[in-house]
């Protein structure tokens, strides 16, 4: 597809969101005693491997790390991404691998037949790698749905997170998972325990999704001490820190597809 203005290519994406929401044709409910919190990776730079998973690890809890295999071992300004044995060492140590495309293109620019051979590379790409559970969860890059692409997401996966700064509650979408980004300026992020106050105080499912996780952050990353104030706020208001797939499964929700 051809390239369009930043601000077109934003509203699509915004209309799109908005869209596939509003015409689920199948819902499930949130329904659970106790508040559910999911902290989640999108793209895994090295850094939210060696210090967000070392940061869970330390009170008990895992993560979900989306993985696009295409970005392996890249060196970005300010971050280089995760390498195959930093992705396995993660799953090794009981991480959820989730599937965040192989080549981290918006849906929408895949097309039918070219999302299909993007998916079934990616997922042959974490089997070659040695992840030995079938990634069951989706996050869209970008953050951008696409309605059209809702029958192959939902043969593949349980759950497919977007964003949209809401808890999970009552019926909602399982193709389009709404989450909370945790991201610079640095005081914004440490006041989301707002969102966990939320959460505890009338129980849902809370996602928070980053990137990186060090002491100099991307503008969509956080620093290792906010990213632990978050986690130590969730276990001190007796929320349930738990992978994508974890509390899928804590929520009774089928396998079946749409």
């Amino acid at each position: 597809m051809q390239d369009l203005p930043e601000f077109v290519d934003g509203l699509i994406d915004r209309a799109s969101n908005r869209l596939i929401w509003s015409l689920a044709p199948k819902t499930r409910r949130v329904a659970t005693a106790a508040p559910l919190v999911s902290f989640t990776f999108d793209d895994v730079p090295d850094s939210a491997w060696r210090n967000g998973a070392a940061i869970l690890e330390k009170y008990g809890a895992r993560g979900t790390f989306y993985i696009s295999g295409s970005l392996e071992g890249r060196i970005e300004p300010r971050r280089q991404l995760i390498t195959r044995e930093g992705c396995l060492g993660l799953f090794e140590r009981g991480h959820e691998i989730g599937c965040h495309t192989f080549g981290h293109g918006k849906i929408r620019n895949y097309g039918g037949p070219a999302l299909a051979a993007d998916l079934d590379r990616s997922a042959q790409y974490l089997r070659e790698i040695g992840i030995t559970a079938h990634p069951n969860n989706f996050a869209y890059p970008y953050n951008a749905a696409w309605p059209l692409a809702r029958r192959e997401l939902s043969n593949r996966f349980h759950t497919c997170r977007g964003a949209g700064a809401a808890i999970n509650r009552g019926a909602v979408d399982p193709m389009m998972l709404k989450a909370v980004e945790i991201r610079q300026p640095e005081h914004e992020a440490r006041d989301l325990t707002h969102w966990i106050d939320d959460v505890a105080k009338n129980p849902g499912w809370l996602i928070f999704f980053t990137h990186d996780v060090k002491k100099d952050p991307t503008d969509y990353g956080v620093t290792p001490d906010t990213f632990e104030h978050l986690v130590r706020h969730c276990l001190d208001r007796g929320c349930r820190i738990a992978t994508v797939e974890d509390a899928v499964h804590s929520l009774g929700w089928k396998d079946d597809a749409e």
